[in-house]
């Protein structure tokens, strides 16, 4: 089993990098928090790896945390949950979000992750609950609440995530664009978010 990855990051996308070790590249699925940690390609990267093993494929997951590769661990744990939609939860909710999600019980949350219905997430919350300990205190979750943005950040971001991005991402390009320019505009904002 492939435990850790060091290497060259040759290429990242939104759910996947490359990454090239001692001369083999590596297909490595990760999380959209996991893609937008990352360096630029041809960086030193070092991932944490899960290995899924199925009848028909070896896939690799990789994380940029130790926490991050555990919460994943113990997501796949749960009766419906496949290393795809836990990567989808990870990209949806940063590690310390959804830690604090599950152990607060709140199932509002948990249920805005595409491919996560009520069901699921009381699921989530019923098996998990009490393990989360485990994973060490959830710091303060990388993601703002809708309440706490600008109305004109707040609108720029439901664009992005409308436009298919996941709130993580929508965040970091604001931030991006806000350090970009003095604008304050929606519309200057969202078209440098967009680059």
């Amino acid at each position: 089993m492939i435990a850790l990855l060091r290497g060259t990051l040759v290429e990242k996308h939104p759910n996947q990098a490359i990454v090239d070790a001692s001369g083999v590249g590596y297909d490595v699925t990760i999380s959209v928090s996991t893609f937008t940690a990352l360096p630029d390609p041809g960086a030193r990267v070092e991932l944490r790896i899960h290995t899924h093993v199925r009848e028909d494929a070896i896939s690799l997951f990789g994380f940029l945390s130790a926490q991050e590769k555990q919460l994943f661990e113990k997501l796949i744990t749960v009766s419906g949950i496949g290393p795809k939609l836990a990567i989808t939860a990870l990209s949806g909710l940063a590690a310390p979000s959804l830690i604090a999600a599950i152990r607060s019980g709140a199932v509002d949350q948990l249920v805005r992750i595409p491919g996560v219905g009520k069901k699921t997430a009381e699921r989530i919350v019923l098996e998990l609950r009490d393990k989360m300990d485990t994973l060490g205190p959830a710091s303060a979750p990388a993601g703002l609440p809708l309440a706490a943005l600008d109305p004109v950040d707040n609108d720029v971001i439901s664009a992005l995530v409308n436009l298919g991005l996941q709130r993580p991402a929508a965040e970091t390009a604001l931030k991006k664009a806000k350090a970009a320019t003095q604008a304050t505009d929606f519309e200057t904002l969202f078209r440098l978010a967009l680059k």
